[in-house]
């Protein structure tokens, strides 16, 4: 099979489509033709060197994608699964390959109005949107959130789920094209990341936030400030660097909730992962979400992709295609 991939760490251009072995077919898993895979920030720092990689170069990157089975254990056999199902993934690694070998309870099956660019740019970013505002917070009708990087692939997944459920939201992005998106995203109002933002909001809403989805990291202090009295922050991403270090005493006084969110602590399972699939496609279905494809790129033209991911000048999800 050809793969995209790389031996030693750096920027877009120590990526290779090249030929290498077909993964091995294990108990328990599937191998997967890949149609499409969904393009990250996590993939641009695991190519950096900045997250620890496993086994031995060459490294492929990639946890989403979707595409068809084309081959199965007696395993996933068992599980339901047939050759030729199509199936989709949002936690599985070496996406960015023809063929990527795929743990059974990890596959998710695709309903036949979901094409597979759609999953690939919905099943992970739509299901870290779906726990931020189901399980980190329990976003109520007419409360004000504030969402960081709105108008990236989670930012305006968040941005229409809060609306759905009636929330009032207020984007913070770094370009007007992003406040735009935003803003048709069910944004109430966009701000940019301008020295006192926080205060900005408060004035534009007449009162502050109660919750605040912070992904940037750097800014995780501004978040704080611009909660009201038992408000809260939640944790879910660093893109702009590490936050500093919060004094406990900050929160007891001003009754302030801070709590982390990470995906892989909320898929314990086959059973809760496709759950939750179902519910997001469900909520697609609806047209109460849809994903925004920034651009879809030939898997091949990997550099290119990393590149456009990495300008940040993108809208929505960048897509690599077989």
């Amino acid at each position: 099979m050809r793969a995209l991939v790389f031996d030693r760490f750096g920027g877009p251009d120590v990526l290779e489509w090249r030929e290498i072995d077909d993964p091995v077919l294990r108990p328990g898993s599937a191998l997967v033709r890949i149609a499409s895979a969904g393009l990250n920030f996590a993939d641009i720092y695991r190519r950096r060197g900045n997250y620890l990689m496993d086994a031995t170069p060459p490294w492929i990157l990639g946890y989403e994608g979707a595409g068809e089975i084309a081959e199965l254990s007696e395993e996933a056999l068992a599980a339901g699964f047939r050759t030729g199902d199509r199936v989709g993934f949002a936690d599985s690694p070496r996406a960015n390959a023809e063929l990527v070998a795929v743990p059974v309870d990890k596959l998710i099956r695709l309903p036949d109005d979901v094409g597979y660019d759609v999953a690939a740019a919905l099943l992970l970013q739509g299901l870290t949107a779906q726990y931020l505002v189901s399980d980190s917070y329990e976003v109520k009708e007419s409360e004000l959130a504030v969402v960081h990087a709105a108008a990236g692939g989670v930012g305006l997944l968040l941005t229409q789920m809060l609306a759905a459920e009636g929330a009032q939201v207020a984007a913070l992005a770094s370009s007007v094209e992003k406040r735009e998106a935003a803003i048709e995203a069910g944004a109430m109002a966009a701000f940019g990341y301008e020295d006192g933002w926080p205060s900005t909001i408060e004035s534009r809403f007449g009162r502050r936030a109660d919750v605040v989805f912070e992904s940037v990291g750097s800014t995780l202090r501004d978040s704080l400030d611009a909660v009201r009295i038992g408000g809260a922050v939640v944790f879910y991403g660093f893109a702009g660097g590490d936050p500093a270090p919060v004094d406990p005493r900050l929160l007891m006084d001003r009754s302030l909730t801070l709590t982390g969110g990470d995906l892989w602590n909320i898929l314990t399972g086959a059973a809760e992962r496709r759950r939750r699939a179902q519910a997001l496609f469900e909520l697609l279905r609806a047209g109460k979400v849809r994903p925004t494809i920034a651009a879809r790129v030939p898997m091949m033209n990997g550099r290119e992709a990393h590149e456009l991911l990495e300008s940040r000048a993108v809208v929505g999800k960048v897509l690599l295609t077989t």
